[in-house]
């Protein structure tokens, strides 16, 4: 398939178009307990309510028709068309994807976390049992409520509309007040996924909140949150490992996942925000180590994302989006490596895209999951496509070559 900016354009149409006949309703991964037979025989404790939910996630179909688990509006999959259609908008300049970038943050306004919360905040649409929590349906949470603000971010700096940097003030106002306080120090302050008793130290959330804080107080010229961005992000930068990683928790004994590849992209990039927003590079190195790793153990030679450093399968339609979404901010910032945001797009194209316009969700050693979770999949390569084809749009000179020959260890 050829990859010209005029077939990515419309593949980008497809994929928004299809998404909003949907009314931007789908199904999501976790969404196992949103099924009523589910709930009632397994919604009773910790252990079985994860098996349900791993028992959809993981299996060979998608069993959520069958089990009556309705579609529902996601509102990190609304942030994610948000996202794309701004930068669609900053490539084009074309009047249309502003439009429906405005209304979709409308219909965000309309799904905000119901509660008495000390500022706005977003969850998901589901019952949702980890390891280390359970929340009910609409739950907020950090790091859906920091897409949000990343959306409306864009939005403000797009457009210069004062509520929507108004929002992104009120959402800290959750960010500092609600979300439980793991740790708190002079260097390092780490919150908690959820405004909930939790002890679980997520790697990517302080950060995600960081990078919004520093962002938030340079467009208000408020930097009362600085310090409180620097100890945010600071705790994150102080547990990348040697080699350039970062584990999902901390310590790495909390969580199964390890070394894995979307989580990854999340930190890098928010890494940058933040120097970007406050003009603290110190943290730089970090950033390049930690590039280098995703670029060179989170991806394979013909664009396929790895689940985790160690491990191939599955191939996600998510790590595909991120690697779009990450090395297309590195090369607006200098950091070319040699075609690989483009190989990216070729395999995800070639190997998971419809031409109706959706993606499908994984591909294994065996099969391809060929159903559409429309957050997951196409709000993700909606998000993904349109930076990698924003940022193709800069002149080669804009660019500098960063190595990346080093055999995966």
């Amino acid at each position: 398939m050829g990859l010209d900016d005029k077939k990515i354009d419309q593949i980008l149409d497809a994929v928004f178009t299809w998404s909003a006949k949907q009314g931007f309703k789908g199904h999501n991964k976790h969404d196992g307990l949103n099924s009523p037979a589910l709930r009632l025989l397994l919604g009773w404790g910790k252990w079985p309510r994860l098996v349900a939910i791993q028992t959809v996630m993981r299996a060979p179909v998608n069993l959520r028709p069958l089990l009556a688990v309705p579609k529902t509006i996601n509102p990190k999959g609304l942030a994610l068309f948000t996202l794309g259609l701004l930068d669609r908008y900053r490539a084009d300049g074309t009047p249309r994807h502003l439009d429906a970038a405005h209304n979709l943050l409308n219909l965000l306004d309309t799904v905000k976390s119901p509660g008495p919360w000390s500022g706005a905040c977003w969850g998901y649409p589901y019952p949702w049992q980890d390891l280390g929590f359970f929340a009910p349906p609409h739950t907020p949470n950090a790091v859906v409520t920091a897409f949000v603000c990343e959306a409306l971010l864009a939005a403000h700096r797009a457009t210069g509309k004062a509520a929507y940097l108004d929002t992104v003030g009120s959402a800290c106002r959750f960010f500092m007040n609600d979300l439980t306080v793991l740790r708190d120090d002079q260097e390092a302050l780490c919150l908690a996924y959820m405004p909930m008793p939790m002890r679980m130290r997520v790697m990517d959330v302080s950060i995600l909140i960081g990078a919004v804080m520093a962002q938030y107080g340079e467009l208000a010229g408020d930097q009362s949150l600085r310090e409180t961005a620097r100890r945010l992000v600071g705790y994150v930068v102080a547990q990348q490992t040697d080699y350039g990683a970062w584990f999902y928790t901390d310590p790495p004994g909390d969580s199964l996942i390890r070394h894995d590849n979307y989580h990854t992209g999340f930190i890098l990039d928010a890494l940058w925000r933040y120097m970007a927003a406050t003009d603290d590079w110190q943290w730089r190195p970090v950033y390049e180590k930690g590039l280098d790793f995703y670029a060179q153990q989170l991806f394979n030679a013909d664009g396929s994302p790895r689940w985790m450093s160690d491990r191939d399968f599955p191939h996600d339609v998510h790590g595909a989006a991120q690697g779009l979404v990450t090395f297309s901010l590195a090369r607006q910032n200098g950091y070319e490596y040699d075609g690989l945001p483009e190989r990216i797009a070729a395999w995800a194209l070639a190997t998971l895209y419809h031409p109706e316009g959706r993606f499908y969700y994984q591909e294994g050693p065996r099969r391809i999951k060929k159903f559409t979770l429309l957050r997951w999949c196409n709000g993700w390569m909606f998000r993904g496509l349109a930076a990698w084809r924003q940022a193709a749009s800069l002149p080669p000179s804009a660019r500098r070559t960063t190595a990346c020959g080093r055999e995966r260890q």
